[in-house]
């Protein structure tokens, strides 16, 4: 069961609970019940939190999806208009759903290049500070091979 069914039968338990006289709307529940409930919503939560985070993880998928499919709704939009010209409400409810996907699917863009230039951005300030590092290295170990190429030098024209 889902965390809701779960839930809803947590509120059927409570409907069918006794209430007590006098109390304020304090009710009699089966205690062993309410915890085997609880135990199963305890247990279904974390399957539910990873399948969100797997439609996350596909949201790429799920934006290229979006995108077609309200491709595929514009051009039935654009269709539909053509037949039924002459019956203006139709179009215009076509065209306005056309806008609103249009304009979904852009800012889905949108985001995405943003999300895509800072990670490539990342890439690269770690890449330079990587290749930057190196050179350093580089030279430093240059500058200790000639220091010790002429020190051998020196040494070795004395004997």
């Amino acid at each position: 069961m889902n965390s809701e069914d779960l839930i809803d039968e947590m509120y059927a338990l409570l409907e069918k609970a006794w209430s007590l006289p006098l109390s304020h709307g304090r009710t009699v529940v089966d205690g062993d019940e309410v915890r085997q409930i609880l135990d199963e919503l305890r247990e279904s939560l974390p399957q539910e939190v990873r399948k969100a985070r797997a439609i996350v993880a596909d949201r790429a998928k799920i934006l290229a999806d979006a995108k077609k499919e309200a491709d595929g709704i514009i051009r039935v939009a654009e269709e539909r208009s053509k037949v039924l010209m002459n019956q203006e409400t139709i179009l215009r409810q076509a065209q306005k759903q056309a806008n609103e996907l249009i304009a979904t699917t852009q800012k889905q863009t949108r985001d995405m290049r943003r999300a895509s230039s800072e990670y490539v951005d990342d890439l690269m300030r770690r890449a330079d500070e990587s290749l930057s590092s190196n050179l350093t290295e580089l030279r430093n170990t240059r500058q200790s091979l000639k220091a010790a190429a002429s020190h051998a030098g020196k040494t070795h024209g004395k004997k």
